[in-house]
């Protein structure tokens, strides 16, 4: 499967909307509550429309949403750096938020993208069932197979509530997770100088 297009294998025919509310239903009886009490009777429509925004990332191609750059740079080759990206995505083990930042940075070859579409193609990953390991390097591998540009550099730092509000607790704990291609890969002088622009301390 391409990484780069990866949705989930459709193994079975999508729910209906009422099919997942009533899962909800069944979710909320399960913990010992009443569905049908007066603060829960609209909750399963309510989980359901969260779900289309958290989730809306399998609706969107994140190719094509690179795929419109520019060529008019005044010769510029220098390295762009979008940092401090709000990182809002799910663990795929619990379902539960990991929330932190992103920081991208590329080195152009010729041409370059809106800044937009890189905050944009950072949500489109996130919005989508996750491990962070894997939403690193989709994000760089997407970035370097359709600008080819000369470097890409991502680094991603997120707390992962699946670890801070259940199972071992340990609050304040963040992951870091990056993934350097091309020239950020062979040159420590243009990591260092991209740790320095994305304000990464300690490396």
């Amino acid at each position: 499967m391409n990484t780069l297009t990866e949705t989930p294998r459709k193994i079975r025919p999508r729910p209906t909307r009422v099919q997942a509310e009533e899962a909800v239903r069944t979710l909320l009886a399960w913990t010992g509550d009443d569905p049908d009490r007066e603060g829960l009777v609209g909750t399963p429509d309510r989980v359901v429309r969260a779900y289309e925004e958290f989730f809306e990332g399998y609706q969107d191609d994140p190719v094509a949403l690179l795929e419109r750059t520019f060529e008019e740079t005044g010769n510029y080759h220098e390295m762009v750096v979008l940092r401090d990206i709000r990182l809002e995505s799910h663990c795929e083990h619990h379902i539960i938020p990991l929330i932190g930042k992103a920081h991208v940075a590329y080195l152009p070859d010729r041409r370059v993208v809106g800044i937009s579409k890189l905050a944009r193609l950072v949500d489109v990953f996130a919005h989508r069932l996750q491990i962070q390991e894997k939403l690193t390097a989709q994000i760089a591998d997407t970035i370097q197979s359709v600008l080819q540009p000369r470097g890409v550099a991502v680094v991603i730092d997120a707390a992962h509530q699946c670890m801070t509000t259940r199972g071992v607790h340990k609050p304040g704990v963040s992951m870091v997770t990056s993934r350097l291609l091309g020239e950020f890969e062979t040159s420590e002088s243009l990591r260092r100088q991209f740790f320095a622009m994305a304000g990464i301390g300690g490396v």
